[in-house]
């Protein structure tokens, strides 16, 4: 049987709020779009007696045995959606980790939307996004890869259509663990972007808007900051931001060449940093 390959592309919190915090779990609001950045997932059914899960690539080297994919077949089995079912997975990783960008929590959500799809699984959307909250908190983002608004009710909004941006993603050679992150906010935000609405997608509202977490990230690792003002001063974007709880920045721009030409310059100054122009999808 052939492998079924599955891209599974990186997400990008445009703007994030810290809204509250209810037991274990901070309450957030943000604007989210898909980038081509992604990562291969190959899947086939086997015959065996465990399913198989490996990963290669640049960024595979820190994924340990448990991880988003492991814990999600965990999900399935004890909840005897997969009838003994076995699958060999392989993941190509170009989606570097701890870095903000949802690579594992969107390779989670990418198999169960494909099991899901081909009715390998009987499946419900509610179910779906049970399972998701179980793995991850961000995995019911990469559910499908429509633009998208989660507001401070949990509630999420979609949207098709919406302008392309061509952010440069940049990745310093650290990265950011999100439970620490998270664990030194003191200050919450009040609640913006409602019930969503479209024009929150134009990149002169974004501009205006902002990553709270960033203050938090840049007390920890100031090269980040000096880095985000250098993208800011020297490569002409229409805004910077950190995504998620980092350790990836983001330079906006309108065009691809402006892009790009940010991108040559970037790695001029910062040779050994990984960096890529992409585009929203």
């Amino acid at each position: 049987m052939p492998f079924s390959r599955i891209k599974s592309h990186a997400k990008l919190n445009l703007a994030l709020n810290v809204i509250s915090k209810s037991k274990s779990l901070h309450n957030i609001e943000s604007i989210i779009s898909f980038v081509d950045l992604h990562d291969i997932i190959l899947i086939k059914k086997i015959k065996s007696k465990k399913h198989l899960i490996s990963f290669n690539g640049k960024f595979s080297r820190r994924i340990g045995k448990k991880n988003t994919i492991s814990k999600l077949f965990e999900i399935l089995e004890k909840k005897k959606f997969l009838k003994n079912q076995r699958f060999q997975i392989k993941i190509k990783k170009s989606i570097p980790d701890r870095a903000g960008l949802g690579g594992g929590s969107m390779n989670a959500a990418s198999i169960l939307r494909y099991l899901a799809h081909k009715r390998i699984i009987n499946i419900k959307n509610k179910e779906m996004l049970k399972i998701s909250k179980l793995i991850g908190s961000d995995v019911m983002l990469g559910l499908n890869h429509k633009s998208k608004i989660l507001n401070s009710r949990n509630k999420i909004k979609y949207f098709n259509n919406v302008k392309k941006i061509y952010p440069l993603i940049v990745k310093p050679n650290f990265g950011c663990s999100t439970k620490d992150i998270y664990s030194k906010v003191r200050k919450f935000d009040k609640a913006k972007f409602g019930k969503g609405a479209k024009k929150m997608f134009d990149i002169n509202f974004l501009k205006d808007m902002k990553n709270s977490l960033e203050t938090i990230a840049f007390l920890k690792y100031p090269r980040l900051k000096n880095m985000k003002l250098y993208l800011e001063n020297s490569l002409n974007p229409v805004f910077v931001r950190m995504t998620g709880s980092g350790s990836a920045l983001v330079a906006y721009f309108q065009t691809k060449k402006r892009c790009e030409r940010a991108k040559k310059r970037f790695i001029q100054k910062y040779k050994n940093i990984w960096c890529i122009a992409s585009k929203t999808i």
